[in-house]
């Protein structure tokens, strides 16, 4: 039986245990899954003990690029991005699987990024994978986040993007949020970026009106108070359950060394969805 963990700055609600149960229980092997929520300040402690007590474990807000340092090893979009959600404790080996998921996300509710405008709201781990899929997929990018010195940073990575110190008020056929407010102790708050002028009016709301479809990678509550909005406002909304889903997947794939499947995926998650 595998052992694995997540741990995060609040993971209380996550719905991390049952998803990869069962996508393990449909790849024959048992799994336990625990819960890890701790301050920031108590992160490298923590973190350190689940390396000897589980067999890998997940990572998730805030701490994608503090696990860094810890590893012994990145692969993949993880040596790319220097964010990791996913490690195998033997070798402290990181793996990224956010990318893969947020793009099977797309794929599967129908939306086509070549030739769009996205506006990336936050650049972070989560952030930075969202931004290289939809410059992979051709669409032009345009990012923001209030620290600019972690949003220069993913451009650097990155390139391609175009980093925003202030948002314009602009169409964008794609807003999404990547900065986790709407969750936790924000429930009811919409991410708040900036203000016009002397407005008192949030950037969002007016950037909603003038745009197309909302994604929220927030899967708790299932409509976050950004994507309620958007839908009052008869926008097409896109929560983040389903990526959630895809990335426990392609981790569940690393953790017992099978090939992973778009299609097989695509197919559980409509057994999960349904059950």
């Amino acid at each position: 039986m595998l052992k694995l963990a997540l741990i995060g700055r609040d993971v209380s609600a996550s719905l991390s245990p049952k998803m990869h149960a069962f996508v393990l229980g449909k790849f024959g092997v048992k799994c336990g899954y625990t819960l890890v929520s701790v301050p920031p300040a108590e992160f490298p402690d923590k973190a350190k003990k689940l390396f000897t007590g589980f067999d890998a474990f997940n990572v998730t807000v805030p701490f994608k690029t503090q696990i860094v340092p810890l590893l012994k090893e990145l692969k993949g979009e993880a040596r790319l991005l220097g964010a990791v959600n996913t490690v195998l404790s033997r070798g402290r080996v990181g793996y990224n699987t956010d990318g893969a998921g947020f793009s099977l996300m797309l794929q599967g509710a129908g939306i086509e990024l070549k030739g769009k405008t996205a506006l990336v709201l936050g650049a972070g781990g989560a952030g930075r994978s969202c931004i290289r899929v939809l410059l992979e997929g051709g669409a032009e990018v345009f990012a923001y986040d209030r620290n600019e010195e972690r949003l220069f940073a993913a451009y650097r990575l990155l390139g391609g993007m175009s980093p925003l110190t202030e948002i314009p008020l602009a169409p964008y056929d794609l807003i999404v949020n990547c900065t986790g407010v709407g969750m936790h102790e924000t429930v009811g708050k919409t991410p708040v970026v900036a203000l016009f002028g002397g407005s008192a009016e949030p950037v969002g709301e007016q950037l909603l009106r003038r745009s197309g479809t909302a994604v929220d990678l927030i899967y708790e509550p299932k409509e976050s108070e950004f994507l309620r909005r958007a839908r009052e406002l008869k926008k097409p909304t896109l929560s983040g359950e389903a990526m959630l889903f895809y990335q426990a997947y392609y981790a569940d794939c690393i953790f017992t060394g099978r090939d992973p499947s778009p299609s097989e995926a695509s197919a559980l998650y409509r057994q999960y969805a349904e059950g």
